[in-house]
């Protein structure tokens, strides 16, 4: 009994980690948007100002929900998620709302400590010494007349 009341404050640390960021979600607040009825205003009024918006217009908004978990020093991994897109017309009314969620996450694991690429795989000397003495290289001056 005494070896595991020692080991209590070790095994602290190694609990999971919820983690929430960006927008507080509420489905009830987020059914409330209608398209044809609703505008920028009454969107803001009722959700808050954008997450961000649309990257080449400003007729997109997107409010963004992620819930994280993680164990000790590991990567925190995405348990749940919510998107939710508002596009605007000209006018600035309400156009359509979507919905993604954690469908949407990409996971994404590198090969080894490099991106594989496609090309020549070329070894360190022929990088340093490849283009002595090839002709017309650029930067190595043409030898005729400036034109």
């Amino acid at each position: 009994m005494l070896i595991g009341l020692a080991a209590l404050p070790l095994l602290s640390g190694c609990g999971q980690l919820r983690g929430h960021q960006g927008f507080i979600y509420d489905q009830a607040l987020a059914s409330q948007i209608l398209p044809g009825v609703d505008n920028r205003q009454s969107v803001e009024r009722t959700l808050g100002r954008p997450t961000f918006t649309g990257q080449f217009a400003d007729n997109e908004w997107y409010y963004f929900a992620r819930d994280t978990r993680q164990l000790a020093f590991a990567n925190p991994r995405p348990t749940a998620q919510q998107v939710m897109r508002v596009r605007f017309d000209t006018a600035g009314n309400v156009e359509a709302v979507d919905y993604t969620g954690l469908e949407q996450v990409a996971s994404i694991n590198p090969e080894g400590k490099k991106t594989p690429t496609l090309g020549r795989d070329r070894t360190f000397f022929q990088d340093l010494f490849g283009n002595i003495g090839a002709v017309g290289a650029p930067g190595a001056g043409g030898g005729g007349p400036p034109q």
